[in-house]
């Protein structure tokens, strides 16, 4: 294995949850007064904590307006709306390759909050595929670092022995910022071009690539 410890992004690079992620921002904003919000300017900010996400969508939006517009977003992902999700095609099997390396380790780091990853844990039967994990409302939002230092901490391993798997250039500057190893995979949000600003040390067009090159 290239790495002890490999970090994965949710929302865009395990789980395909990309287009529920909008139309239930898009909902949220319809019915809290702000305005329709394009799909561009929703997928631009997922990765980002829930509270930074709605401050970049609605700059200005006063706090009661932004907790209301979280509150029906919760609303909506978790009750109102049904739009399917479901890991991208390789990642149980990726998952599970990397899984029968006892030396390797796995976790999260995730915009999610800790209730919103441990649903999905449950939903998924998952949360035991990895080690440890982040959110984004126990800790500080991506691009910082600090997730990421938190989860070298808890495993005890050294930053130039992990490497973070993410779909934004909000999961490479973090991994940057901390000089970690980072990797893109540019099937989720943000475009390769804008991925290859963070110079990630590769880049993944499908899951099963990724796990191959990690298994080089």
């Amino acid at each position: 294995m290239r790495y002890r410890l490999m970090i994965f992004d949710w929302d865009g690079t395990l789980m395909d949850s990309l287009a529920r992620i909008v139309a239930c921002m898009q909902a949220a904003s319809r019915d809290v007064g702000c305005g329709e919000l394009s799909e561009e300017a929703v997928r631009d900010i997922i990765g980002l904590g829930l509270p930074e996400a709605i401050a970049k969508l609605c700059p200005g939006i006063g706090p009661e307006q932004a907790e209301a517009l979280r509150q029906r977003y919760a609303y909506h992902f978790v009750e109102g709306d049904v739009t399917p999700m479901a890991f991208y095609p390789g990642v149980v099997e990726g998952l599970a390759r990397l899984r029968a390396d006892d030396g390797s380790r796995l976790a999260v780091a995730t915009g999610k909050s800790r209730r919103g990853l441990d649903r999905i844990f449950r939903e998924s039967d998952c949360g035991h595929w990895f080690h440890a994990s982040r959110t984004a409302d126990e800790t500080l939002s991506k691009p910082h670092p600090r997730m990421l230092q938190e989860l070298l901490d808890e495993l005890g391993v050294p930053v130039e022995e992990a490497v973070m798997v993410g779909d934004t250039e909000y999961d490479l500057e973090m991994a940057r910022a901390l000089g970690m190893d980072r990797v893109a995979v540019t099937y989720g949000v943000h475009a390769p071009e804008r991925l290859a600003a963070s110079r990630p040390v590769y880049t993944a067009e499908a899951f099963p690539a990724l796990i191959d090159w990690l298994h080089a």
